[in-house]
């Protein structure tokens, strides 16, 4: 009996369904009694529902079907903006500090003839982030279960696995977007200081999105420098857009070729003559974050777009998780009722207040601004190319 009288504390008896040994016969097999798979009549199919709603595996195996078609869905939808941060898997929820060491990496001393090495200097500053936990509670009527055809189980999987999406979408475009546009703390045109070595950085302006204005951009990044004036050639090749940029991006990335105005000539006398457009030849990546608008409620969110450096050569931000914990978890809450004879009541038939049977999601992530270097933002005035 105290095992039972457990149940009743609280919600400490949430049972995850990933962490219960289920036989892949077993799982196929609910997972064709929720589908109808059999063709079954429609009181056949309600009658070995029923029947097996009452016994203590099924909910672990409904909950496993729920998780598994949650997490498919997750996967199928790739999410772009992971292509443009760096991805860490964390061990738990303490503050964890990334430590960024200048120096050493300078041109080398001559050394004399019996001469001594000397030590280089370097500087080491930290920046820091933690975890924070995302989650949701839903709840299914035991009435809803003896009625329904599972048309309120259908929903489910896309629902939560949408929630998670929308989540981590919002959070990295928050970790380089404000309300007024690029982040106050990350991009400046008139210079920005880097928290940890006070080099001054510039990595913003206000051209509008053009094939000229990419190319002065990629140059700019190209020849940001380190602390000690050392180049970094860092190359832009990420460019990301709101919605309302993407298809002129499309029409810079593609186009082959681009006009040029011989301007030496009389105005009247003026020609366009075509030229290669070499922007379509390096690499270019084009990512549509849908989340700029949303974020970046000012009036240049349709007209701000953004270059990043990949995060293998020099990562510009970057997205933790828990490890262990990369994808959304869902888990089912145990019944708090206690049948009067002392048997197991199944979780299916819900709580004791209500009746209602409860699941939940959860997920855990966070994001770090890392480098001003990697990035570079331009508030463009307009969409013309």
């Amino acid at each position: 009996m105290a095992e039972f009288l457990k149940l009743m504390e609280g919600w400490g008896d949430y049972q995850p369904v990933n962490g219960r040994a289920v036989k892949p016969a077993e799982l196929a097999a609910a997972q064709n009694l929720l589908m109808n798979r059999e063709g079954l009549p429609q009181h056949v199919w309600e009658y070995r529902l029923k029947e097996a709603i009452t016994t203590s595996t099924f909910p672990y195996l409904f909950g496993n079907v729920i998780e598994r078609e949650m997490i498919a869905r997750y996967k199928a939808c790739v999410a772009d903006w992971k292509s443009y941060f760096k991805i860490a898997r964390l061990r738990d929820f303490r503050t964890v500090y990334r430590h960024k060491v200048q120096g050493n990496d300078t041109r080398l001393d001559i050394v004399a003839e019996k001469g001594e090495y000397l030590v280089g200097p370097a500087t080491e500053c930290r920046l820091e982030y933690h975890l924070d936990k995302y989650g949701r509670q839903f709840d299914i009527s035991w009435e809803a279960v003896i009625n329904d055809d599972l048309g309120a189980f259908d929903d489910i999987a896309p629902r939560f696995s949408t929630a998670a999406l929308r989540t981590e979408a919002i959070n990295a475009t928050k970790t380089f977007v404000d309300v007024n546009g690029p982040h106050a703390s990350h991009f400046s045109a008139g210079g920005l200081a880097d928290p940890c070595d006070a080099q001054v950085v510039i990595n913003a302006g206000t051209l509008p999105l053009t094939i000229l204005n990419l190319e002065t951009t990629m140059e700019l990044m190209a020849a940001q420098v380190d602390v000690n004036g050392e180049p970094l050639c860092i190359q832009g090749v990420h460019l990301v857009v709101p919605p309302a940029l993407e298809f002129t991006a499309r029409q810079i990335l593609t186009s082959t070729t681009k006009m040029w105005i011989d301007n030496a000539l009389a105005a009247a006398a003026a020609r366009a003559y075509p030229m290669t457009n070499v922007i379509s030849q390096v690499g270019l990546k084009l990512h549509v974050d849908p989340y700029i608008p949303v974020v970046n409620t000012g009036g240049n969110q349709a007209t701000t777009w953004y270059l990043f450096a990949d995060p293998s050569q020099v990562a510009a931000m970057e997205f933790g998780y828990l490890r262990g914990h990369e994808t959304p978890e869902i888990c089912m809450k145990a019944s708090d009722k206690v049948s009067m004879g002392g048997g197991a009541i199944s979780p299916f038939e819900g709580d004791f207040a209500t009746d209602n049977i409860f699941y939940r999601v959860r997920i855990v992530k966070g994001s770090l601004f890392l480098d001003p270097r990697a990035a570079y933002a331009q508030i463009g005035t307009s969409t013309e190319t």
